[in-house]
């Protein structure tokens, strides 16, 4: 009886897996079931994704492209940059597909105004904070240009902001749209060339007021 009952289950499988045919599977084009296929728009951006310049420079836009497959789509450029003043300005690359889902991508110039005596030092390498031994890496983009990563030195951090070495006792933590989205700037900035030590106060309602210092490794 159990043998018979096993086979019988064998059976009505076989016919549920018969019945589902490639047939079944022929769903409208872009469509997959009842649900609609939406394509994003995707990018091709020319040019850098940093561009640095400096002060009284010109900017010449690159341009960006967007497609929704082998469809071309508008691009709308949102954000200015002002070359007369120094700074980090944020460019946002937005298209829409058919379905009316927007897409975007971004390029940061970066506008420097950087003392030769600042543009001949290298401040380069690792920073600990001195409160919690957690790391503040710096980056030389170009002369006195840095990208600097986990700036509040929070551990488990993932954020990176532009700095500025203006003079060589002076660093500057502009106003910017970091790489996580929020707006982030310094305040009381200072730097030591004998000690190789910095401080900042990050002005971001996520990191207080305290002020922070920072050791070279």
């Amino acid at each position: 009886m159990k043998r018979h009952i096993k086979i019988l289950a064998i059976l009505f499988l076989s016919m549920g897996i018969i019945s589902c045919s490639k047939e079944d599977f022929n769903y409208p084009e872009g469509y997959v079931g009842v649900s609609k296929v939406t394509n994003y728009a995707t990018f091709d951006m020319k040019g850098s994704r940093y561009v640095i310049l400096n002060k009284g420079g010109t900017y010449t836009e690159a341009g960006v492209t967007a497609k929704e497959g082998d469809r071309d789509l508008p691009v709308t450029i949102t954000g200015t940059v002002n070359t007369a003043v120094a700074g980090v300005y944020n460019l946002t690359y937005s298209a829409v597909n058919a379905d009316g889902f927007p897409a975007s991508v971004n390029r940061t110039v970066i506008v420097a105004d950087i003392g030769a005596d600042a543009a001949a030092m290298d401040l380069s390498g690792n920073y600990a904070r001195t409160l919690n031994g957690s790391i503040a890496a710096w980056t030389r983009l170009a002369p006195g240009v840095y990208s600097v990563f986990n700036p509040g030195g929070a551990p488990g951090t993932n954020l990176t902001v532009i700095v500025f070495h203006t003079s060589a006792n002076t660093i500057d933590f502009p106003v910017q749209v970091a790489s996580d989205g929020g707006t982030y700037s310094g305040r009381n900035e200072s730097f030591n060339p004998l000690t190789n030590t910095y401080s900042w106060v990050v002005v971001n309602s996520g990191y207080g007021t305290a002020l922070r210092t920072f050791v070279k490794q």
